[in-house]
């Protein structure tokens, strides 16, 4: 990788506007239906157990947050979103409703103590952060020594415009890889993973 590639903008949609209103509530019951896929991904990057507390950052209606939960991880789901936080919770049942604990946040100020988290997850939200250094010192400060980041977007094309381009470029892939590792994050590494009849990027990183 060349140095260039950590001036990449990864958070290229930092400018959206959010979810709230009715509008928010059926964006979140629309990702109800369609976050599984991303959120299984998530799961099968590590193995969780009741020795886990997961960080969900951008959780939305907690699709990711209810699954760590009923492997019986403890889970911490935090939205910019009031709303995705409100169906989340009317939608969580069961063991579910009992692991997960609901926080209005954002990446660059996670509402969890140091060092508290052995997994913080990013699932499609990278490219909404704010400000994506400042969200990285949070990922890391609130990860235990050997938790490990997990961020997932959907592989798009350079140039793409309107939602084709709500994902990643391998080239934005690796610039986020970079800028884990100048983080303090270790072994930052980018793969292509299936999903569906379409793929993902997948940049997992350590702490130690």
């Amino acid at each position: 990788m060349n140095d260039s590639s950590s001036h990449v903008v990864v958070n290229h949609h930092a400018d959206h506007p959010g979810f709230s209103g009715v509008v928010g509530a059926v964006c979140a019951l629309l990702f109800v239906a369609t976050g599984r896929a991303n959120a299984e991904l998530a799961v099968r990057s590590a193995p969780l157990g009741a020795a886990d507390h997961v960080v969900d950052v951008g959780c939305g209606p907690g699709t990711a947050a209810r699954m760590a939960a009923r492997l019986g991880a403890r889970v911490t789901g935090v939205d910019p979103s009031a709303q995705m936080l409100r169906v989340g919770r009317l939608v969580t049942r069961g063991r579910a409703r009992e692991n997960v604990t609901w926080r209005l946040g954002t990446a660059e100020d996670i509402p969890v103590g140091d060092a508290s988290a052995t997994a913080v997850w990013a699932l499609a939200t990278v490219h909404h952060w704010q400000d994506v250094n400042k969200a990285l010192r949070q990922a890391h400060r609130v990860l235990a020594p050997g938790g490990r980041l997990v961020a997932i977007e959907r592989q798009v094309v350079a140039g793409a415009t309107g939602f084709a381009s709500h994902g990643w470029t391998r080239e934005q892939a690796d610039a986020f890889a970079a800028l884990c590792r100048g983080a303090g994050f270790d072994h930052a590494e980018v793969s292509a993973r299936p999903r569906g009849r379409k793929a993902v990027w997948l940049v997992s990183a350590s702490k130690h």
